[in-house]
């Protein structure tokens, strides 16, 4: 293959460099590879065998990768670390490292288990990237009015409501069954790990709920699943998220805009609101509290953002 041929070999032995050869146009022609993985593979291959020379002392072969200890492959990780790149870009580069020798040991070529005791760095959290209050509320208000069928259209504005209202995860909401309509003032969900928490409903929600319910066209038994597509089955997650793609189209929203950031933006608003973290972590269900503490870091992202432009000399 043509990227492979871009890579230098010219201090690395013979057979070393055919089984480079071979595992590259293995992925491109059996693996059927995307163009993407196969040149991050190919460029972390490079950056491998040119720490290799200058470490070994010579020219690498088979014989050095078959000799290679934990604190070899350590070194190599260590030295890209020293370029600035990423825990990404090291965590790439790892699983590249221990793709090829899946492959030479499939091959028969080397057997070399030290590589799989090195673990990956652990990747920083994203800091969620909620959706602005007002656009939340215009992301409801366009959901209401997305689709031509009355009882579509309410369908998809109770789910939002559901998202945002309450702070549920796209799977909690569709898992509401017929049974649940009327919603009360709270509702029992089944979170991640089946944790049961009580998540308060705002009577907004309520009557979101409730009109959908009123004109929902199929009769349902207690406990079926209370949304539901067009043809009468339950709602499949993935119109949800493509409605979501064409809310956010319409509105000029961030790709950022998923049914999931409507619960970081229920979490969020809560936050900037005075909401005290404890309660926060209880209504989002969330097993450790470090994990709600993210939300702290949007506020403030939030807050020099808003500073930012109120300061131009900031």
């Amino acid at each position: 293959m043509d990227d492979a041929n871009a890579l230098d070999f010219t201090l690395v032995e013979p057979e070393l460099e055919q089984a480079v050869q071979d595992w590259l146009n293995m992925l491109q022609s059996a693996r059927r590879v995307s163009p993407h993985t196969l040149r991050a593979y190919t460029h972390e291959m490079g950056a491998f065998l040119s720490f290799l020379t200058p470490h070994l002392g010579h020219a690498c072969g088979i014989h050095d990768l078959k000799r290679m200890e934990t604190r070899d492959f350590r070194a190599y990780l260590a030295s890209r670390r020293v370029t600035g790149v990423s825990a990404a870009t090291i965590a790439r580069a790892l699983s590249a490292l221990k793709a090829f020798f899946r492959y030479l040991k499939k091959q028969d070529l080397v057997h070399n288990d030290a590589l799989s005791l090195v673990r990956a760095p652990k990747a920083p959290k994203r800091v969620p990237r909620p959706i602005e209050e007002t656009k939340a509320k215009e992301v409801l208000d366009e959901a209401s009015i997305m689709h031509e069928t009355p009882w579509i259209a309410a369908r998809d504005t109770a789910v939002i409501a559901l998202l945002y209202g309450c702070g549920l995860r796209l799977s909690e909401g569709l898992s509401l069954i017929y049974a649940d309509v009327p919603l009360k003032d709270t509702l029992r969900i089944t979170g991640k790990g089946g944790k049961e928490r009580i998540v308060p409903v705002l009577p907004a929600v309520r009557e979101a709920v409730a009109e959908y319910a009123r004109l929902l066209p199929f009769a349902l038994e207690r406990k079926d699943a209370l949304f539901r597509g067009a043809r009468g089955g339950p709602l499949n997650p993935r119109q949800v998220q493509g409605l979501m793609q064409h809310i956010r189209s319409r509105l000029g929203l961030d790709d950022s805009a998923t049914p999931h950031a409507l619960r970081h933006s229920f979490a969020t608003h809560l936050l900037s609101a005075g909401g005290d973290l404890r309660a926060i972590q209880s209504l989002l269900g969330h097993a450790s509290l470090s994990t709600t503490q993210i939300y702290t870091k949007v506020d403030a992202t939030k807050l020099m953002d808003v500073y930012g432009k109120a300061h131009r000399r900031a």
